[in-house]
């Protein structure tokens, strides 16, 4: 009061002024000293922008706190990635710029914009990514279209792979430890870990399983430490019993060229990850996708793009896998994000890391029971990478941020109300 008063009272409180009102009244207007109008008009203008910042911060925490729901529809969870995939195509469709051979080290120009170029963003994006722009969007939740006030970013400061792996599946960025993508073991706690050692949640060691292209997911996960099944690179998946279509991804595994030397063709662990997913029916399935990634850093516009519409085309398969099992069917969320952002066109596009600033931008997105469908948000504050695992575990009725209180906090919008 002190702060921001605008009178300064010399009052003394007795019974007599209560008991002759219009002596008192004489007496106060006496004994009231003014302060000076220019004063007033200070105060004021501080007062009320306190009161503003205080309602903003307030109206940001409802908008970014949610208490977990005891309601939640969701049992399942399926957790795609693919790396690498810019923002700009996810909503623009594909790049005039770098459909050339300068610019994208395309070899059929005619080809590649018969393929995938048309008129406006919105019908180059549909045939980019149908499942995402005619299911999700229309389904579910959308995040990261800068061009409509919807950011969504990284909070490290590598802007790249595995710090993106670890803030994406920890909830927290760890620039001092997790500051290179070499293949070692995460020292952090991954939120399937976390989930994994809850009280009930699981009920044998095959309800949470992560699969990858690239070899160093494994490691993100640490499963010397936390046991959960974590299959990437050209591991062969050893189940007892096993299938015919496990084993003969096993021999692909070993038979087929490598192109990277530390990284399968995505139809590897997608496939790998589906069969798994048919035999042991998890909680929990993760899987990442890492050509997007690859055929950037090579500067192949063509490849880039047919990879992303090869991720689109297995999102929409294990999503209808989901619905024909009944196990799975209606009450299954899809998570759909990449582990960070790329450069702008015509140059920057191949690269990413922190001499890249635009590379902290990513996206995000929700399709469940429990998500309403808002489809393509606009207009709303920040997203980041760090909420991601909050809401995972948010979805499942687990409160992950309030045992881990350096992790973001839930997205509210996507979660039940």
């Amino acid at each position: 009061m002190t702060d921001c008063a605008w009178l300064r009272f010399h009052l003394h409180s007795s019974r007599s002024r209560v008991e002759k009102p219009h002596i008192a009244l004489h007496k106060i207007y006496s004994e009231v000293t003014l302060l000076p109008i220019s004063r007033l008009v200070r105060l004021a203008a501080v007062f009320a922008a306190q009161l503003f910042l205080t309602l903003a911060l307030a109206t940001h925490a409802r908008a970014q706190s949610t208490s977990v729901s005891p309601d939640h529809k969701t049992q399942h969870i399926i957790f795609v990635m693919t790396d690498g995939f810019r923002w700009q195509e996810l909503f623009n469709g594909a790049e005039a710029s770098l459909m050339t051979k300068q610019n994208g080290k395309v070899k059929n120009e005619a080809e590649l914009k018969k393929t995938y170029w048309r008129a406006t963003p919105e019908e180059r994006r549909e045939v980019l990514m149908p499942f995402v722009w005619q299911v999700i969007a229309k389904q579910g939740q959308i995040f990261g279209n800068r061009d409509k006030g919807s950011d969504a970013y990284v909070t490290n400061h590598m802007f790249f792979s595995y710090p993106g792996y670890n803030e994406t599946l920890c909830g927290f960025p760890d620039d001092e430890r997790i500051h290179s993508n070499d293949n070692v073991p995460n020292p952090n706690v991954t939120v399937l870990e976390w989930l994994k050692n809850r009280p009930g949640f699981t009920q044998n060691e095959n309800d949470i399983a992560a699969f990858g292209a690239w070899d160093v997911i494994a490691n993100v996960f640490n499963p010397q430490r936390s046991h959960l099944v974590a299959n990437a690179g050209y591991v062969p998946l050893t189940l007892t019993p096993s299938t015919p279509e496990l084993d003969l991804l096993n021999q692909l595994k070993l038979e087929t060229p490598r192109v990277w030397d530390d990284e399968s063709f995505d139809a590897i662990p997608f496939h790998t990850a589906v069969e798994y997913m048919k035999l042991k029916h998890p909680k929990v399935l993760y899987v990442s996708l890492g050509e997007t990634d690859d055929w950037a850093h090579g500067g192949q516009y063509t490849e880039y793009l047919d990879s992303a519409h090869r991720v689109d085309a297995y999102l929409r398969a294990i999503w209808e896998l989901a619905q024909s099992i009944p196990e799975y069917r209606g009450n299954t969320t899809l998570i759909f994000s990449p582990d960070h952002g790329r450069g702008k066109a015509p140059k920057k596009w191949r690269d990413h890391g922190q001499k890249v600033p635009d590379s902290k931008y990513i996206w995000m997105m929700f399709l469940g029971p429990d998500t309403q469908p808002l489809g393509e948000r606009a207009k709303i504050a920040p997203v980041t990478q760090s909420q991601i695992a909050a809401t995972l575990a948010a979805f499942l009725g687990q409160d992950y941020a309030a045992d881990v209180p350096k992790a973001g906090k839930p997205i509210a919008d996507v979660l039940p109300h």
